[in-house]
């Protein structure tokens, strides 16, 4: 009923919205389909011309989330997936320009080749040989079977397999036309290697102070324009924000630290009495029944990993002794020493290793049962014990492993190795346990070992320990106490005449930026976990430059105020002017010193200047650092083309202007052959090929709007 109510509420509404489809629809027919299939929601991008549907986009999504294990965030993901359809789409575009066709043929070919195809046991004959129609038949077996997983994963495979197809075949077409003449050789190991001798008069642009130059916002934009293409930028918005966190107070942490130390006497109550972790004689079971936030693990530690708190009272330590409560990461924490060992720190064996059916060794010859495999270790360890000679002969027979033709050798073991998930704790045990010398048979989850113990070294204290734990967590009251704080905030900046940073200030608040988010952005510097909601937030189009929100994230709060909008294209001059500020500073300051560069010697400029005669002698274009000025290729390139001895003024470098004469050029010794420098200067050029997806992508015509996929209403 409440469903139909609720129809019946809003059917004028839907009347007028289907009347006036209805009414485009006669005026025009086509609008009618628009109205209810916009291009923002069927399609998520254009490139040259072919659309990404929102179908294909969220299947790439998908394939994405099931292939992929790492902890990727969404739009990390979604990052992912972008690039990839974009390398498709282009080289596609590309290569049907070229004439070039990647059909079914050429994919299956690349498939049948790649080598984890051509490896796989399952495609091979009797003989050991890659068989096409294995692999045929396991594909068409794939497309018959109830649980479709696997062939989607095949299908995925064969498409990656297909686009990086297309993109070799692209890039090997370029690279066969990156070649270089022995001309081009030799005119390259000429230009990098002739010395070039000149005296220089150098003025920096330093010598004018800033204040001097004025560069205004409208020259800025003038720049902008003029190199449009260097300052196309995406959508963007910049943010403040003041961040509330909830945290356990130290009232909080009393609490339960006092509750932890309740913990380690016997205690009672009017109800029952109570066995404190000091005298119970089941860890685990007191674990269990106090609700432990630390899992119950037996820990062996040497003295260089005992917790750091509680070191210098545990190396005085005996067996049943209690420590804490301490304060360590995220925890309040009691320590019990369970046992008291003596243990050297590395050990040195050997081993034997028969695997039985079932053990993590086995592989598909092993045919010995577990029983089986207890005789054969029995039986060879009566056989080596005594005698190294014969445990190494054996062991390079039979063993499959590293040590195999090192006469059963695995090496030295660390302690903090061996008993940190490095090694077999079955191993681990008898090796540390017993002593030099020692030879016994030894069951773990590879099969039965006959082990060795080989040398051992630095015998000390192992303390075996148990660790019960609280975490430390905020009351429900603090966590109340930071959401009023956090809506007082908001309630006193929602005031008229008010104003966010006042209000932050006069409260102690800390205000933080995040400049340039973009529309698929999910983090905020300064902050922890997903922001996704945030930026969506921002790039709402109902959302205003002052407008301000409230957002629950990970362990806090923040108040969010929206201090810019930028929108794709041309950067606007505001945002660009530190970066054009300083280069039309410097065209404006060489146009002042060369002002001043006037005379007809270089000992005219110099005087004018006051400045004195400079040298430089046998620089290269491959070593353009001049003393006294630093590295500047654009001067130096300048005196490799110039005539000598002839006066050349106002010439502007990267850090000043100069007027110079080259006094001396000296070719470097004419080489034999050049094929050397051709080699190098094409393999340069082909090297290059890394960057053409990058140069493709600048120059194609793509239409993003996967903002609007992502929840962005804008």
């Amino acid at each position: 009923m409440a469903i139909l109510s609720r129809i019946r509420e809003k059917s004028i509404f839907l009347i007028v919205v289907v009347g006036l489809a209805l009414f485009a629809f006669v005026l025009n027919p086509s609008t009618l389909e628009d109205f209810f299939s916009s291009s923002k929601v069927n399609t998520v991008a254009v490139v040259d011309g072919e659309k990404i549907s929102r179908e294909e986009y969220a299947k790439a999504l998908d394939n994405n989330k099931t292939n992929s294990n790492s902890g990727n965030s969404d739009m990390q993901a979604a990052k992912t997936v972008w690039e990839k359809l974009l390398r498709e789409k282009i080289y596609t575009s590309q290569l049907e320009k070229a004439g070039v066709t990647i059909g079914e043929n050429d994919v299956w070919s690349a498939l049948v080749n790649h080598p984890y195809v051509q490896r796989s046991p399952e495609f091979k004959n009797e003989l050991g040989q890659f068989d096409e129609d294995k692999l045929k038949f396991f594909l068409l077996d794939l497309k018959e079977q109830e649980d479709q997983t696997l062939r989607k994963a095949w299908d995925r495979f064969r498409y990656d397999i297909g686009v990086n197809l297309k993109r070799d075949t692209y890039n090997n077409l370029v690279n066969a036309g990156l070649g270089a003449s022995l001309s081009e050789g030799r005119y390259q190991y000429e230009e990098e290697n002739t010395n070039i001798s000149a005296d220089f008069v150098y003025i920096p642009y330093t010598t004018i102070p800033d204040s001097l130059v004025k560069v205004d916002k409208k020259e800025v934009e003038a720049y902008i324009n003029k190199k449009a293409k260097d300052f196309q930028v995406e959508a963007s918005r910049d943010i403040s924000y003041v961040k509330f966190d909830v945290k356990a107070t130290q009232e909080d942490k009393d609490a339960i630290k006092n509750t932890v130390a309740s913990l380690i006497e016997d205690r009672a109550d009017e109800r029952d009495t109570y066995v404190g972790f000091k005298n119970t004689t089941d860890d685990q079971d007191f674990f269990d029944e106090n609700e432990s936030d630390l899992p119950y693990k037996e820990e062996l530690k040497m003295k260089a990993q005992l917790p750091t708190v509680i070191t210098e009272e545990l190396l005085k330590s005996k067996e049943g002794d209690v420590f804490g409560p301490y304060e360590e990461g995220k925890f309040y924490k009691l320590t019990k020493v369970t046992q008291l060992l003596k243990r050297p720190d590395s050990v040195k064996s050997s081993h034997i290793l028969i695997p039985f059916i079932g053990s993590q060794a086995a592989k598909a010859s092993t045919t010995k049962t577990e029983e089986q495999a207890k005789k054969s270790a029995d039986s060879i360890y009566r056989l080596v014990r005594r005698n190294k000679k014969k445990f190494a002969a054996v062991a390079d027979e039979i063993n499959t492993d590293g040590s195999k033709g090192k006469g059963g050798d695995i090496g030295w073991a660390m302690h903090t190795q061996a008993f940190g998930g490095g090694f077999d704790l079955d191993y681990a045990r008898y090796i540390f346990d017993n002593k030099k010398g020692d030879v016994g048979v030894v069951k773990s989850a590879f099969g039965f070992h006959i082990i060795r113990i080989d040398e051992q070294k630095n015998k000390q204290n192992v303390y075996q320990l148990v660790t019960f734990g609280k975490e430390i967590i905020l009351s429900k009251e603090t966590e109340s106490n930071v959401f009023q704080e956090a809506e007082k905030f908001v309630i006193a900046v929602s005031k008229e005449n008010s104003n966010f940073y006042d209000t932050a200030r006069e409260n102690n608040y800390i205000t933080k930026p995040a400049i340039g988010l973009k529309v698929l952005d999910d983090r905020l510097p300064g902050t922890s976990g997903n922001n996704r909601k945030v930026v969506t937030w921002a790039f709402d189009q109902d959302t205003e430059v002052g407008d301000f929100e409230r957002f629950d994230i990970d362990k806090g709060y923040l108040v969010v105020l929206l201090t810019g909008k930028s929108e794709k294209g041309l950067q606007r001059p505001a945002k660009a002017m530190n970066k054009v500020r300083p280069l039309l500073m410097n065209e404006k300051k060489a146009q002042r010193i060369m002002e001043k560069m006037t005379g007809a010697t270089l000992n005219d400029i110099a005087t004018a200047n006051n400045v004195s005669i400079k040298n430089m002698k046998d620089i290269t274009l491959k070593s353009p650092s001049i003393s006294g000025v630093g590295l500047d290729a654009k001067a130096v390139g300048a005196m490799y083309y110039a005539k000598e001895n002839q006066l050349y003024t106002r010439v502007d470098g990267t850090r000043g202007v100069f007027a110079f004469i080259v006094t001396k050029k000296e070719a470097p010794t004419p080489l034999p052959n050049y094929e050397t420098n051709r080699n190098q200067l094409a393999q340069q050029r082909k090297n290059l090929t890394v960057k053409i997806f990058q140069a493709l992508k600048d120059v194609a015509d793509i239409t993003d709007d996967r903002g609007f996929y992502h929840g962005v209403n804008n």
